[in-house]
């Protein structure tokens, strides 16, 4: 395909998607008013599978789908950074040299460590109560794990975050999300279908269905894709070196 090809079909579909975004804009409700139909629509669906957080009602029910494709999104991003990322034949590995930390940023760094796991941890089990979730307690989850990098060194990191079981963990993570939907197939309803479980007593954290357990597939699978996909960069950072030391 010629560029000049190329410019006529991104002009042609870069019109057809504006006709398609003015024509769902002036169908839009008027803008200020008292009640949104869509927003009317979500929160009693909410209500009505006992998930107090209406965003992770949109998220892992009313638009399961929809997060099936962001999961799958993240998932892709971080094998392809994986597979761009590997060693090379021409580059060796080094191990890093112990760096000095200063005394109050290690303190600090291993008190706030365990304190931040657990307010991601926090964050993904509430999902369905609480504003936060799966993909919010996910990166903090993963990213706590790095102040050990901060507060230490990066060997120590390296004890603490096995790449390889965090890479099995985000595959797992994944396909549970997909076994999940798959079981409202067998069930006899629709895909990610939330059919299979009680809704459970309303604020609790065995209410939503099966929101909650969606909520966590997608927590787990965050936090593993955001440690592996660090994993990487930091690998280039500090241990990976070319063949003229670089």
């Amino acid at each position: 395909m010629t560029p000049r090809a190329r410019l006529w079909l991104l002009a042609l579909g870069g019109a057809g998607l504006a006709v398609l975004l003015v024509a769902a804009c002036l169908d839009l409700p008027s803008f200020g008013g008292r009640r949104h139909p869509y927003g009317a629509r979500a929160v009693h669906a909410a209500l009505a599978r006992h998930t107090a957080n209406m965003v992770a009602s949109v998220n892992f029910d009313q638009r399961a789908y929809d997060t099936l494709g962001e999961m799958t999104i993240l998932f892709a991003a971080v094998l392809g950074c994986v597979v761009l990322l590997r060693q090379t034949r021409d580059e060796h590995r080094a191990r890093p040299e112990p760096a000095e930390v200063a005394l109050p940023v290690r303190r600090y760094a291993l008190v706030v460590l365990p304190v931040a796991l657990l307010t991601g941890l926090y964050v993904i089990a509430h999902g369905q109560l609480s504003p936060g979730g799966g993909f919010q307690g996910g990166v903090v989850a993963a990213t706590a794990l790095h102040l050990l990098y901060l507060g230490a060194d990066y060997r120590a990191l390296e004890r603490v975050r096995p790449v390889a079981l965090f890479e099995v963990g985000d595959s797992l993570a994944a396909s549970a999300y997909l076994v999940l939907g798959l079981a409202g197939l067998l069930a006899g309803t629709a895909f990610l279908a939330n059919t299979l479980l009680p809704y459970g007593t309303f604020n609790t954290l065995s209410s939503g269905g099966i929101v909650p357990l969606l909520n966590a597939a997608i927590g787990m699978e965050v936090a593993c894709a955001v440690v592996v996909l660090l994993a990487n960069f930091l690998d280039q950072a500090v241990e990976i070196e070319g063949e003229n030391g670089s």
